[in-house]
């Protein structure tokens, strides 16, 4: 997506158009500083509370094979103007403002086959956007002091045996190609077979202003190898996207996202969190846990701050010094951040990552002693150094679950 705009010192985390130019100073400063929603959002402004959830909503295939239509949507499609044949011939670029889809019942991702080539991946920079909130009470108003930065460090190659559940989201915005970071998640509905991937609202939709995004995709284990930028110009598909391309085929945020999501997180910002149900590109039996070989549990009860020892935060950083093309983790003790007394303290970590992780998951020790995803990453300082995340309560659980029913329902 676009570059983003510093705002009060805060940025999302999400990352930019693919390749065009150079990012000019103050865009990197901003992609810097709150990874929240820098890498999956379009424009808009902070936003006010608002509440409730959003819900699912089937997408379809486009050459009418690989994902089945569910019954009565492509008449559906037609009432928002949505031509499949048009759609995949180039009608998804107009970005009308009184055509751009924005509720949350709007919601369509028809797959065009092979648009996600080698080259739009590796050049899909980073977005921003942020969200609303409050169900959950303990810690509400405190904030500790900033946390000193801590050095991302390099996964080693290749990523699949280090973390299999993680990879990148990319998706088409006004501004361009965008990239976030995300993790395979398991489905209550479907033991063992999980296609839910968890990342962050603005990686989805483009909030106050805006509506959903296009084209949306998961890409586990992104260049798995850690090959370089310059090998990465003249990778195959296979070494880019070694477990295929999954197009989106349902998609939720928080109402609160959609209502007051905004570029540099904001109010918004404790509800910054989407949940994908996937479809291989290319049809095929097996589910995306069979397919990767895992995926995380996500924990709704995770132990407030002081409780938690540490967290490890993963993604796929873009803007300077990271290109985009390699994964990183953090790992820390955790401290407090509030934005708003009214609103769901978040946590916040001393990371050096940068746009582009936004979405990906933090990983801690759930309440059950096992590891568990318990936030992703949205928001960070222009400066760099922290990122920030929401604390997963009962609007982040129903979004997840009403995915999982919808995705049941149609199976």
């Amino acid at each position: 997506m676009r570059p983003f705009r510093p705002r009060n010192g805060v940025r999302s985390t999400g990352t930019g158009r693919v390749g065009r130019r150079p990012r000019a100073a103050a865009a990197v400063a901003v992609c810097g500083v709150l990874a929240l929603t820098a890498t999956a959002c379009g424009p808009g402004d902070d936003g006010d509370d608002a509440g409730g959830g959003s819900s699912p909503v089937a997408s379809s295939s486009a050459d009418g094979g690989k994902i089945h239509l569910p019954d009565g949507l492509k008449e559906r499609l037609r009432e928002h103007g949505v031509d499949l044949d048009k759609w995949k011939g180039g009608a998804w670029k107009n970005w009308d403002k009184d055509e751009w889809l924005r509720k949350a019942e709007d919601f369509v991702n028809p797959v065009i086959d092979g648009l996600w080539d080698p080259d739009r991946m590796r050049e899909a920079e980073d977005p921003d956007k942020p969200v609303d909130g409050g169900d959950l009470q303990g810690d509400r108003g405190v904030t500790d002091p900033v946390p000193a930065p801590v050095p991302a460090k390099a996964v080693a190659a290749p990523y699949h045996d280090a973390v299999p559940q993680a990879g990148k989201v990319v998706f088409d915005s006004p501004e361009g190609s965008m990239v976030c970071s995300a993790t395979v998640v398991e489905d209550p509905a479907h033991p063992g077979k999980s296609n839910l991937v968890w990342t962050a609202g603005h990686c989805v939709h483009a909030g106050k202003n805006g509506g959903w995004y296009r084209n949306i995709a998961f890409v586990p284990a992104y260049n798995n190898q850690g090959l370089s930028t310059a090998e990465l110009r003249g990778a195959s598909k296979e070494q880019v996207a070694p477990y295929g391309v999954w197009w989106s085929d349902w998609a939720q945020t928080s109402q609160q996202w959609i209502a007051g999501g905004g570029p540099t997180g904001g109010q918004g910002a404790p509800y910054d969190f989407a949940v994908l149900h996937v479809a291989p590109e290319d049809g095929g039996g097996a589910s995306l846990e069979e397919t990767v070989g895992g995926a995380l549990p996500v924990d709704f009860a995770a132990p407030a701050v002081p409780e938690i020892p540490a967290l490890t935060a993963t993604g796929y950083p873009a803007a300077p010094p990271f290109d985009g093309q390699k994964l990183y983790q953090c790992g820390a003790r955790p401290g407090r951040l509030s934005l708003a007394g009214s609103t769901p303290t978040m946590y916040r970590l001393g990371c050096t990552m940068t746009g582009g992780a936004s979405g990906g998951g933090w990983v801690a020790q759930g309440s059950d002693g096992k590891p568990a995803l318990v936030s992703n990453t949205s928001i960070g300082p222009v400066t760099g150094g922290w990122l920030a995340g929401p604390r997963l309560g009962k609007e982040a659980e129903a979004v997840y679950r009403a995915v999982s029913a919808k995705a049941d329902s149609s199976s």
